[in-house]
């Protein structure tokens, strides 16, 4: 039993190491402090990042100011809004780099209750942190979560301040949702990924400098 609790230990760091240079810090403005930064997930290697709406809003939902992404390598870039969504709390956002390392993505409709689930983001502040649960439920029946309708990945994860817009993994390390609220100090929230593919066709069409990979 010990072993196999090692194994799974290893296995996660892993995943986690492997996944942390494609979770972005997003701020607002020059002076933003770290400790009430965001996340933002890398979709694309030519400066596509996909974050929360509520993200993106601004202090106290204005508008007027910048936004900055700090990547994992330290670069801090000025970041432009592409498209957004309150309604389904999304938003794409452009930096202006290549090369950059997005996540492999899973069918978020293939998710089932009890599989095992990650989130990164900077809870607090903390570059990286990560949690583990497992689903919990998925799609709009969800009856306690307001918002109805929407579609979700709830999990028994502990979503902190700072984990919004980060990515939400399987346990092969592909994205299945981004984190997007808590509900209860147990149950973290996704935004599912397919509903993050559907989001970007929709804002961005089929554009060949940002094509959503297609979903593993």
């Amino acid at each position: 039993m010990a072993n196999l609790l090692n194994r799974i230990s290893e296995e996660l760091a892993a995943i986690v190491a492997r996944v942390r240079p494609s979770l972005v810090q997003i701020r607002h403005g020059p002076a933003g402090s770290p400790r009430g930064a965001a996340a933002g997930t890398i979709w694309h290697p030519e400066g596509l990042i996909v974050t929360n709406a509520h993200v993106v809003a601004g202090p106290r939902g204005r508008a007027d100011v910048p936004l900055e992404v700090v990547l994992a390598d330290g670069r801090t870039l000025p970041a432009r809004i592409l498209a957004q969504d309150a309604s389904l709390d999304l938003a794409a956002l452009r930096v202006s780099a290549h090369g950059l390392p997005a996540i492999p993505l899973a069918d978020s409709r293939r998710l089932r209750p009890g599989e095992l689930v990650l989130s990164l983001g900077f809870p607090w502040g903390v570059t990286g942190g990560a949690t583990v649960g497992v689903v919990i439920g998925t799609g709009s029946e969800l009856p306690e979560l307001a918002h109805s309708g929407r579609e979700w990945v709830a999990a028994s994860l502990h979503l902190r301040p700072g984990h919004s817009g980060g990515p939400m993994l399987d346990s092969r390390g592909r994205l299945v949702g981004l984190n997007t609220l808590m509900n209860g100090p147990e149950v973290g929230v996704a935004v599912p990924v397919h509903v993050a593919v559907a989001f970007l066709k929709t804002h961005l069409g089929r554009s060949p400098a940002v094509p959503p990979p297609a979903l593993v």
